[in-house]
């Protein structure tokens, strides 16, 4: 398995959203620095130097400060020589015009902004740290030095958001011409503030139906915009999908550097220590900053392929399937595919088989379907 990606994970905001569920520390009184030294030293430790994409995510990595900032994309220009797309994650409060430069210096050709909303009575909600002006001026700093990809997060099916609030905040992200647009529906995820109040009744979520309606209204939205629809919760104009992502729905390998990071590399999964410290101790000890690691059965790499593969709208490949099993699509799975057909959940052109536009919005159930392991 030849890995040409990497994700880099900086676990450190500058505030705690309500929804998140990903690796994350409020940044004040941790030991950022030392954090950055034993990452540097991780990256350094990898087998491969050239990159064709590098995602860096979070947290925040726009949390930390200049200084820091330009110490990270030092070492990451410095270690690796990245061919394609080299992303940043971005809160659009902290998109000042000398850290867009900053990215722009060093190589950076694509920010992801978690904008979610444009109501400022959600972004509380949410817990953002940003305001709604905050957005418009970080596009408009990202312009002004040059970056060439921009893309939002937008979110639906939030408490207390009607179809009105979606259908405004979709067409503010559309009127500043932006070049990608990720959305996704609410998941109330363990161990989140929103889960907690959720589950003490403090936490109102609109129900299914609403969430359903907002994601064809996205659809339809989205199919009469210059930004076309690729992946299940994205949408980009022509030359501007993240090419990144694009690694994670082929089921390839790629390199998860950082504390809570996963990588794909060699047929090995595997997940890094969630907590700052216990990832730094085992750098420090010279250890692999490892909390567990998998080679999934011949089986489950299958269900991947399916499951991920159906996310794109070109969906799975059945070339690509038969090149990597050395066994056909429907030597596996002919009774699901059949079903499936007749429900008109996917459709097969003979090359590829993919969702159709109802499969896409119960994507979930259309995926078990190609589970073997249950």
């Amino acid at each position: 398995m030849e890995v040409k990606s990497a994700y880099i994970h900086i676990p450190f905001c500058v505030r705690i959203c309500t929804y998140c569920d990903f690796n994350k520390y409020f940044i004040q009184n941790q030991p950022v620095d030392q954090y950055l030294d034993c990452l540097i030293t991780e990256m350094n430790q990898s087998e491969v130097r050239t990159l064709d994409t590098v995602f860096v995510g979070g947290g925040t990595p726009t949390a930390l400060s200049h200084e820091q900032l330009e110490k990270l994309l030092a070492a990451i220009t410095d270690i690796f020589e990245i061919k394609g797309e080299f992303s940043f994650e971005a809160n659009p409060d902290e998109l000042t015009l000398d850290k867009v430069q900053l990215l722009k210096d060093y190589g950076v050709n694509r920010l992801s902004m978690g904008v979610q909303t444009f109501k400022p009575e959600l972004l509380e909600i949410l817990g953002r740290s940003h305001q709604t002006e905050d957005i418009y001026n970080a596009v408009t700093n990202a312009r002004k030095v040059g970056i060439p990809s921009i893309s939002l997060d937008l979110m639906y099916h939030l408490p207390k958001q009607t179809l009105e609030d979606f259908k405004d905040s979709l067409e503010k992200a559309l009127s500043m011409d932006i070049d990608h647009i990720s959305s996704y529906g609410l998941i109330l995820e363990p161990k989140t503030q929103f889960y907690n109040m959720y589950r003490k009744g403090q936490l109102k979520i609109p129900n299914e139906d609403i969430g359903e309606e907002m994601y064809e209204y996205l659809l339809n939205r989205m199919n009469q915009s210059e930004l076309h629809q690729y992946e299940i919760s994205n949408f980009g104009k022509a030359g501007h999908e993240s090419e990144h992502n694009k690694v994670y729905w082929k089921n390839e390998g790629y390199y998860g550097f950082g504390a809570g990071a996963s990588g794909y590399v060699n047929g090995e999964r595997y997940n890094n220590v969630n907590p700052v410290n216990h990832y730094i101790k085992k750098i420090q000890n010279n250890e692999r900053p490892i909390l567990d690691s998998t080679y999934p059965t011949e089986n489950e790499q299958m269900e991947e392929e399916m499951f991920l593969g159906l996310r794109m709208n070109q969906g799975v490949s059945r070339e690509r399937f038969y090149q990597k099993f050395n066994k056909t699509v429907d030597d596996v799975y002919s009774e699901a595919i059949q079903d499936l057909l007749q429900r008109e959940l996917i459709l097969d052109n003979g090359g590829y088989i993919s969702l159709t536009e109802r499969g896409k919005v119960i994507g979930n159930l259309v995926f078990e379907s190609f589970l073997l392991n249950v």
